[in-house]
């Protein structure tokens, strides 16, 4: 017979398993690359490592195995349907490469460049780009090495268009079904995709329109003087690569049209991309010069320029703007995500995380001041770790049971893992996807930071709401939370 025996935790052994975490990843994530110059170690070792502290403090307290293991089952159970977009994810954009889809959306928004509206269509191009597929430092590699260039032959304000191209690239990676830390953190608030898209409407829309009219307005503030031919001369050989390599017509919106009514109509995220994605396949028989064969490896392992046979030569932008998707495309963020939710499951046996926070947030008794705690949390373990998807699932977990006891929906939650968790990361120098940045755009933090309109006003928008109750769609909780 299994041990069913639930000893009484103390806050002590609550912290435990928590600090084992925080220890590995200040040696793993900070001190080995930041102090000794050696390789980080992977999230996926670090919260592996965390597991097994976790689990043997459990056998240690008299938890059997069989009740360790039902805990993270559980907690996997809930994460599933999750894990199976985030591979759907990676077939969208594979098919919707192979159909020409992704690619047509990127042609059009390249020839709309005009130099007097550089900063606000390098803003919207990148919004539009990151937004169908969902990755910030792909569009930052891509359509936004296409805009510096650009920006770069016409003289204009490099770090403005830095900071426009990198606030683009971030709206789409917030608000785009296809993203992983928008999957990622309605996974770890244990919220449907849908509402935590929707949610976040009320902080980011506001924040990029505003976001548009400053950057229209520096237009004319600083000036750039040069022609449109210029601008065109900078961008023509991708143009003329992409018009070779895929043919365009508007029902190649379609697969796009499909996710948008998904969305609209808030049906089930799984069956909407499949539908999107098969779509795209009958698409690419349709228009594209592909075969049977490319579009299952396009489903399976990505799209591979290789396929466009018919091209004597391949530039290499092309290659690196769309050699990308797939099943396996993020593999990453899969295996991580069940490995966090074995030490989640685990932690969660003892309660450690309600635990902990009863003890650290005791002061947030409102739920303005809980929602503030959640975003300052956010943003300071994403910029102590490099990494969103740790600071979701460890002040997701931390915070969960708080927001149901005072009637805050979790969708709040979810939304402010973002609000502060995704939209800082650029903006922190030692940060990862700040040094990615940097380096692809060869403009540093210090210059672009203040022109990176969409994260500082989105941070004013989520503690302005916040405080107000705006947008926070409060249920009814026992007064003696509300006090």
């Amino acid at each position: 017979m299994p041990n069913t025996r639930s000893p009484k935790v103390t806050f002590l052994q609550a912290l435990f398993p928590v600090l084992g975490l925080v220890l590995i990843l200040v040696y793993g994530l900070i001190i080995r690359p930041h102090v000794q110059g050696l390789v980080a170690f992977p999230l996926e070792i670090v919260f592996l490592t965390a597991a097994v502290i976790a689990i043997a403090q459990l056998a240690w307290l008299g938890f059997s195995w069989q009740e360790v293991q039902d805990s993270i089952v559980k907690k996997l159970a809930k994460a599933f349907p999750t894990i199976l977009i985030l591979f759907t994810i990676g077939m969208i954009i594979g098919s919707w490469i192979a159909a020409g889809t992704i690619p047509m959306m990127i042609y059009y928004g390249i020839k709309i460049i005009h130099p007097g509206y550089i900063y606000v269509i390098s803003f919207l191009v990148a919004s539009v780009f990151s937004t169908f597929t969902g990755t910030s430092w792909g569009s930052v590699g891509t359509v936004g090495l296409v805009l510096i260039g650009v920006a770069a032959t016409i003289n204009a304000d490099l770090a403005i268009t830095a900071g426009a191209i990198i606030g683009g690239a971030f709206f789409g990676d917030k608000m785009s079904p296809l993203s992983d830390t928008t999957n990622v953190a309605a996974l770890a608030a244990e919220v449907p995709l849908w509402d935590h898209i929707q949610s976040m409407m009320y902080t980011t829309m506001p924040s990029a329109f505003i976001t548009t009219i400053l950057y229209f307005i520096l237009g004319f503030v600083y000036p750039v003087e040069a022609s449109g031919a210029e601008a065109v001369a900078q961008t023509q050989v991708i143009l003329d690569g992409i018009g070779e390599m895929f043919n365009f017509n508007p029902l190649l919106l379609i697969p796009v049209g499909i996710v948008l009514y998904g969305s609209i109509k808030r049906k089930a995220t799984l069956p909407v991309l499949v539908a999107s994605s098969f779509s795209a396949c009958i698409l690419a028989f349709l228009f594209q010069q592909t075969t049977l064969a490319d579009v299952v490896q396009s489903l399976y392992k990505g799209y591979d320029t290789s396929m466009a046979v018919w091209m004597p030569m391949i530039p290499a932008d092309l290659s690196t703007l769309f050699n990308r998707g797939g099943l396996y495309e993020l593999s990453e963020p899969v295996i991580i995500s069940i490995i966090v939710f074995v030490y989640v499951g685990a932690i969660d046996k003892i309660d450690a995380m309600p635990i902990l926070v009863d003890r650290a947030f005791g002061f947030a008794k409102s739920r303005g001041s809980t929602i503030l705690s959640t975003l300052a949390a956010t943003s300071f373990i994403n910029a102590f770790t490099s990494n969103q998807m740790a600071a979701s699932f460890i002040v997701g977990e931390a915070f969960h049971k708080n927001y149901d006891r005072k009637g805050i929906p979790r969708k709040i939650l979810s939304r402010s893992l973002e609000d502060s968790g995704t939209m800082i990361e650029n903006l922190i120098p030692w940060h990862t996807t700040a040094i990615f940045m940097v380096a692809t755009l060869g403009v540093p933090v210090s210059q672009y930071w203040q022109w990176q309109f969409l994260s500082l006003i989105n941070f004013a928008v989520a503690i302005t709401l916040a405080l107000t109750g705006i947008g926070c769609f409060y249920q009814k909780a026992p007064e003696t939370e509300l006090k």
